[in-house]
């Protein structure tokens, strides 16, 4: 799905800015998981208000970053420095939450990230270092986003609550900001990618939220970098893109380490604890 998302992000650049994609994929967001919640009568109401707060604004902030990097740097590099939120989170889950350490989940977040180096082949202009560490910025606070959401899942919340909260910050974050500035013009093509974007990103959302439920956090890391090669393939096939050798063994590394990932799984044992702890 956010391989799908990307793909369609693609297409909507020519009609909206950054921020208006953020805007309308939030949108289409918070609309759509709050009619679900309301028909099966789900609660809207959550203890955890904090949590939804920062896992909302840490999210949107690894976003907006992202976006950021895109227009500033070639669309590999960016994309390669946003995905070291899986090594972020690593780390968070192993500090905070008191995840079992493995050496071959270790090892399959490792393999799979350089899998994504091969793959998109990175490259850094002079004098862009700074973009860099705003890259790794993106993948940082996208890696603190993740740590909430298995929080979350730690404390009850549901997937649809979860995603509700966080499309409802971005919506009302990128929505202030583009009532100062300005809208582009909505067509009937525009509005299309932007609805496609919107349903996309959602059940991305939707599906890191449960795959963080009752599974170890490095897998889903490891795992996430499947979007890379869904990414990869999507370009191959719609863009007719001529893949290097180097772009197929990073695919291959990026299998192996969701294989390794999945035979490493250890007996999980976490508690919850929270960042103000």
């Amino acid at each position: 799905m956010f391989a799908c998302m990307g793909v369609l992000v693609k297409l909507a650049a020519a009609f909206f800015s950054n921020t208006e994609l953020v805007f309308y994929r939030s949108l289409v967001g918070v609309i759509t998981t709050f009619l679900v919640m309301r028909a099966y009568g789900m609660p809207l109401v959550t203890e955890h208000w904090k949590s939804h707060c920062w896992r909302g604004l840490s999210g949107l902030g690894g976003v907006l970053l992202f976006f950021y990097c895109i227009l500033q740097l070639p669309l590999a590099t960016a994309i390669s420095l946003n995905n070291t939120w899986p090594l972020f989170l690593a780390f968070l889950a192993m500090i905070l939450l008191k995840e079992e350490f493995s050496w071959l989940l270790a090892g399959a977040l490792v393999v799979g990230f350089i899998g994504v180096i091969f793959l998109l082949r990175p490259t850094l202009a002079e004098g862009q270092w700074y973009l860099a560490l705003i890259g790794i910025g993106s993948g940082l606070f996208a890696g603190i986003a993740h740590f909430h959401v298995r929080q979350l899942s730690e404390l009850g919340e549901s997937d649809w609550l979860t995603v509700f909260y966080f499309t409802l910050v971005c919506t009302v974050a990128t929505g202030l900001w583009l009532t100062f500035t300005a809208f582009s013009a909505v067509s009937l093509q525009s509005l299309t990618l932007a609805l496609g974007i919107g349903v996309t990103a959602t059940l991305a959302q939707l599906a890191i939220s449960r795959a963080h439920r009752g599974s170890n956090i490095l897998i889903v890391g490891v795992l996430s970098y499947s979007s890379v090669l869904f990414a990869g393939l999507m370009d191959l096939f719609f863009w007719d893109a001529r893949l290097p050798v180097s772009a197929w063994v990073g695919m291959g590394l990026i299998i192996l380490g969701g294989l390794l990932s999945i035979r490493g799984i250890p007996v999980r044992n976490s508690s919850i604890v929270t960042l103000d702890d």
